[in-house]
């Protein structure tokens, strides 16, 4: 069975294409998309729910692992792709935060 799974991986790791696909270099993205497609949904709702402090730190977050996909080696593009989109969702999400408590939204919403 051993050498079995040995053959198998040779085979995956000779083909650059399967080889990207069977590694964390694909999946850790893939993965990771769960957060910005949530942090799109909530776009559509109510900007009383939104958090600021929270928005704040993945603010930070999202611009901190985006610097991190291209700093390490090879670069992760794909992984630069979901933080981007979970920064800019994020400062999306920042700005309904601000304009609804500090910029008069609610009493726009109640108004």
């Amino acid at each position: 069975m051993a050498a079995f799974v040995k053959f198998v991986n040779a085979k995956i790791r000779s083909n650059a294409t399967l080889d990207y696909l069977c590694s964390t270099h694909f999946w850790g993205p893939v993965s990771t998309f769960g957060i910005p497609i949530a942090a799109v949904m909530d776009t559509q709702k109510s900007p009383e729910l939104i958090s600021g402090k929270m928005t704040g730190v993945l603010v930070i977050y999202a611009a901190t692992f985006m610097r991190f996909a291209l700093a390490i080696t090879p670069k992760n593009y794909l992984l630069f792709l979901c933080h981007s989109t979970n920064l800019a969702a994020q400062l999306t999400q920042g700005y309904r935060y601000l304009d609804y408590h500090n910029w008069g939204g609610k009493e726009r919403m109640r108004g």
